[in-house]
């Protein structure tokens, strides 16, 4: 069982673990042996999910969900396949939790009147400037 939060917990046989050959270096360790680990969660099909929490998901996390709903994370940082499973399935349970987490509602604030002030001496400061810039008029 992954722990995403306190009320949500997803059972190991939803995900699929796949692995493959990482890229970069490692030597000859790089060319034998699987070490990346991609782990897919299907949103669209899970059972452990509401329906307001699928929603959620699939609408926070849409630019790594596929068309069919499945969610991939995947880590080839570390050498050991072990190693990147676990972090793969930590990346998993924050990609969740982040996006079941509710927004805090932005608090609406005025611009003070002591700064409106200062904007608007400091515009006519820089009129007068400008004033000062042009010819003088004639008096015939």
């Amino acid at each position: 069982m992954i722990e995403v939060n306190s009320k949500l917990s997803i059972p190991e046989a939803e995900l699929e673990t796949i692995t493959s050959r990482s890229s970069g270096p490692g030597g000859q360790n790089v060319n034998k042996v699987e070490t990346r680990v991609t782990v897919r969660f299907d949103v669209a099909r899970s059972a452990v999910l509401t329906e307001s929490e699928r929603r959620r998901i699939l609408d926070r996390l849409a630019s790594r969900i596929t068309k069919d709903g499945v969610l991939h994370v995947s880590s080839q940082e570390h050498r050991s396949q072990a190693a990147n499973r676990e972090q793969a399935l930590e990346r998993l349970r924050t990609l969740l939790a982040r996006a079941l987490a509710p927004r805090r509602r932005r608090k609406r604030t005025r611009v003070p009147a002591a700064a409106r002030r200062r904007r608007l001496e400091n515009k006519r400061r820089r009129g007068r400037i400008k004033e000062l810039r042009q010819r003088p008029e004639r008096s015939d």
